[in-house]
């Protein structure tokens, strides 16, 4: 459609942004990409693992950057997020924070995520019903708001009990997405981008970019006037800005689990690192962490707790090997225990391969590239500078070829013997290549130790509100289902742990 392209489904709300992925995937079910356009941008979507390996790893150099969603200077403080920077600005800025998500800090942050996850579950436990009906992305916000503003900011807060703390009332506000303005900033940074940037217009409301600049600014103020040391992300950065503070390599500390993504040469090199790390580079990092904590790492939360609610074959497993952990630990997880339970990493992994955190991602071609043929009917394909690139990670995720009955929800998918199966670059929950998500270990961490805690006194049931199967929502940009995330909580702690046979 002129003007629109292939998106105007969207814009007209025909589909669900999700669902317009899968149908464009699907153009050339037999070909290694094919071609759209997004508005009046031609984009060429990658549909073959090993092209998918080859842009994103092998020839990262011709494809560093993200595409722009906002003009060079109209919102400073979201232009310097590690999301947005290009260029010899990323390199650095990722060469600096890469040591912040080593499994060794993740093992540092792990108490102050499980005290979290413990007071999550508190909250239900002290009410008198052993029944709850809960709304779980109302309720899982407010734990992943309290996490990151805990684990990033050094602020303890507990939202399900004060609902109005600014920090959850500012999360809010910064991953309203469906809003007019928000829709307008987006459409108009790639319809009119002089106008954008001629009257300044910034992605995020100023009221939530001032509160976060305070914050971060009296936070730092008040740790190096006392000497507070804390373990969490903001100590990390402060720590980055000395010059022996180097990426750790631990073969004694296991990683997050199957689908943390391995940081690249670039991250681990710290000759790249930034040498004058700013409080404004600060709070730009902290201030992406905690809208992807606050939504992302949600939203696999809400998808997990929906798929065990429906398939109580697989949350019965989950539930017998949780106490298991529980017996052998005494009810004092660990981080090491935590990451040992195989059958949660499974579950956690195939929640991501069915609901990925990032619908596709995308790279701009930094310099000229020719893809060469590879069968037949294939011409060299020519990409200039600023040509876009894109690659559905849903799509992906659910192709049948790649994942039989794709719609399943099946962990055993990622057991030990099917994972060394699986063709490479055909799972790639956080992306893939030097700009992947730096956050992998954050959220994986975060989502075994909630459900660790939850599923140790509660099972989590369908109610008649629950709607199965889920259908998505064509009115949001992030992916949630048209009428939530209903499920119920029945307690289930009253007998003994190492009596309780469930």
């Amino acid at each position: 459609m002129f003007l629109l392209g292939d998106i105007w489904g969207i814009i007209f709300r025909r589909y669900s942004i999700p669902e317009l992925n899968l149908q464009l995937y699907n153009i050339s079910p037999n070909a290694r990409y094919c071609g759209l356009y997004q508005f009046l941008q031609p984009t060429l979507l990658i549909r073959d693992p090993d092209l998918i390996k080859q842009i994103t790893v092998k020839d990262f150099d011709h494809f560093v950057d993200h595409r722009s969603f906002i003009p060079a200077s109209s919102d400073p403080l979201l232009e310097n997020t590690l999301f947005a920077l290009t260029g010899m600005k990323w390199r650095e800025m990722r060469s600096t924070l890469s040591p912040s998500f080593t499994s060794s800090k993740m093992k540092y942050l792990f108490s102050i995520i499980s005290q979290n996850g413990e007071q999550f579950v508190k909250h239900f436990q002290e009410q008198e019903k052993d029944i709850v009906t809960v709304e779980m992305r109302d309720v899982i916000t407010k734990f992943t708001n309290d996490v990151i503003a805990n684990a990033v900011f050094g602020y303890e807060c507990n939202s399900l009990k004060d609902p109005n703390n600014e920090f959850y009332l500012m999360g809010k506000i910064g991953i309203n997405l469906a809003n007019f303005r928000t829709l307008f900033v987006v459409i108009g940074s790639i319809v009119i981008p002089q106008f954008i940037k001629l009257f300044k217009i910034t992605f995020f409301p100023k009221n939530m970019t001032q509160f976060f600049s305070r914050i971060v600014k009296e936070n730092i103020d008040s740790r190096e006037k006392r000497g507070v040391v804390r373990p969490d992300m903001i100590n990390l950065m402060l720590q980055a800005r000395k010059p022996n503070f180097k990426y750790e390599h631990s073969l004694s500390i296991p990683d997050t689990g199957f689908a943390t993504v391995e940081e690249s040469d670039i991250g681990q090199d710290q000759k790249f690192s930034k040498k004058d790390i700013t409080d404004e580079d600060i709070t730009a990092q902290a201030l992406i962490f905690f809208l992807a904590g606050f939504d992302s790492v949600s939203s696999l939360l809400c998808f997990m707790s929906h798929e065990l609610a429906v398939n109580q074959d697989v949350q019965a497993k989950l539930i017998q090997e949780v106490d298991d952990s529980w017996n052998e630990c005494d009810g004092k997880i660990t981080y090491e225990n935590l990451m040992s339970m195989k059958y949660m990493d499974m579950a956690v992994s195939e929640t991501l391969r069915k609901w990925p955190n990032a619908i596709a991602i995308d790279r701009i071609c930094t310099k000229p590239y020719t893809i060469e043929p590879k069968s037949p009917n294939e011409k060299p394909l020519r990409l200039e500078i600023n040509d876009n690139v894109s690659i559905s990670i849903y799509a992906l995720h659910r192709d049948p070829q790649y994942y039989p009955d794709p719609d399943r929800f099946d962990p055993e998918r990622f057991s030990d013997e099917n994972k060394s199966k699986m063709h490479p670059y055909t799972y790639i929950p956080f992306g893939t290549g030097p700009r992947s998500c730096i956050g992998s270990r954050f959220a994986l961490m975060e989502t075994k130790v909630l459900f660790f805690h939850l599923l140790s006194s509660f099972e989590i049931v369908p109610v008649e509100k629950t709607q199965i199967p889920i259908r998505l929502s064509k009115k949001a940009i992030n992916m949630s289902p048209e009428k939530g995330f209903w499920a119920t909580l029945i307690k289930d702690g009253r007998m003994p742990r190492t009596d309780k046979k469930r």
